[in-house]
């Protein structure tokens, strides 16, 4: 987790903020200077305003009350300096400026309050997230695994998005997944799958019976939610209320066999780099998304398809396809994986999630999630 800087701080660089700092006092100096020298006639004093205004917006109530009190200093010399200090205008004014850096002095405070509640709510939020998408293991047996994910939401790590890994006595299992809907609700369902990924991969059981038991994490949320309110119109509510279900690529990759197992619920199919070609693993059939059981058809293909040594398999969900540049095209996935097609799991993702955010202009439209899994050579045994 990166430090949690302090709420006042700007977050410019060390030298931009001494450029911000050096900004009020040079108003103040400016302004002192001009108005000396003005006609007795012209006063442009009350411009020193500008500098405890424009402080508080970037500074903490310190560094505020402090050219606050510059300026008032500043005041006091132009007054001695073309009338007395105790002229009625020059007084007014010096009033003026002490009741204003006091006000936003205290403008300033409550923003750096506020500043450090975001600051903790943020690392709180980032610790939870952490959690429910824990980052993919780099080796898993003779596997090679880089991941990525990109929120489209700012300041956010984790959206409805998901992938998991754990392994097995033989093989590693993979998942990868896109919870329907946005915010907190798809986040919820996000985690109730990994929960039950993880609690249910690592064991000697058949795909369709691991798909079996994602199934119904998802429709535990549905569950939870409880029946319709009494006296409610039955079609209406249908009508009304979204069907909650995630799209899942689930998938087993022996250690000892060649070959990837993978049953696709709904899922954008996975692509094959084998040298220097593209090749989608589109499946016969596709089993239902996770929670539409109940409405279509539950029976769970499993395909197998090889997957052998040096081969990159390239998992992702369906923001990336979805995203679009400024004539609203959307990404060319497979063309552009070919520039890469022989590079490691880390430096393709790096260059896929460079030229990913070039193409939709810095911002995704959704959230985007990435996997690559190399198989290596077998190791020496043990």
């Amino acid at each position: 987790m990166a430090p949690r800087r302090r709420a006042f701080a700007p977050r410019i660089s060390r030298r931009g903020g001494r450029l911000l700092l050096a900004a009020p006092f040079a108003l103040i100096a400016a302004v002192t200077v001009v108005d000396i020298l003005s006609p007795p006639e012209v006063h442009i004093g009350p411009f020193l305003i500008a500098a405890p205004a424009l402080t508080a917006s970037f500074a903490g109530p310190r560094m505020t009350a402090f050219v606050g009190a510059v300026a008032v200093l500043a005041q006091a010399v132009v007054a001695v300096a073309r009338t007395s200090l105790t002229d009625l205008n020059h007084t007014y004014q010096i009033i003026a400026l002490v009741l204003i850096s006091i006000i936003v002095t205290f403008f300033a405070a409550l923003r750096e309050r506020d500043e450090a509640r975001v600051t903790r709510l943020r690392s709180i939020a980032h610790a939870a997230q952490s959690v429910v998408l824990r980052p993919l293991p780099h080796r898993a047996g003779p596997l090679h695994i880089a991941s990525v994910y990109l929120a489209a939401e700012e300041e956010a790590q984790m959206g409805g998005d998901l992938y998991a890994a754990a392994r097995t006595a033989s093989g590693t299992r993979l998942l990868i997944g896109d919870a329907r809907g946005k915010g907190l609700d798809a986040i919820s369902e996000a985690s109730l799958v990994l929960g039950a990924f993880r609690v249910t991969a690592h064991r000697e059981q058949e795909l369709p019976e691991l798909v079996g038991h994602l199934e119904e994490g998802v429709g535990s949320a549905e569950e939870a939610e409880g029946p319709a309110a009494p006296g409610s119109d039955a079609g209406e509510t249908a009508d009304e209320t979204d069907e909650a279900f995630v799209t899942a690529l689930v998938l087993d990759i022996p250690d000892h066999e060649p070959v990837v197992r993978l049953v696709n619920c709904g899922h954008p199919p996975p692509l094959l780099l084998r040298q220097g070609r593209v090749i989608p693993l589109d499946t016969t059939e596709a089993s239902p998304p996770l929670g539409l059981s109940d409405i279509l058809s539950p029976d769970v293909t499993v395909e197998t398809f090889p997957f052998g040594v040096g081969d990159v398999l390239l998992l992702y969900t369906d923001g990336v396809v979805e995203a679009r540049d400024h004539a609203r095209a959307f990404y060319p996935l497979t063309e552009r994986l070919t520039a890469w097609a022989g590079d490691d799991p880390p430096t393709l993702l790096d260059h896929l999630r460079a030229d990913l955010q070039a193409y939709a202009g810095g911002h995704l439209g959704d959230d985007a999630a990435l996997v690559a899994v190399e198989r290596l050579a077998p190791g020496p045994p043990g």
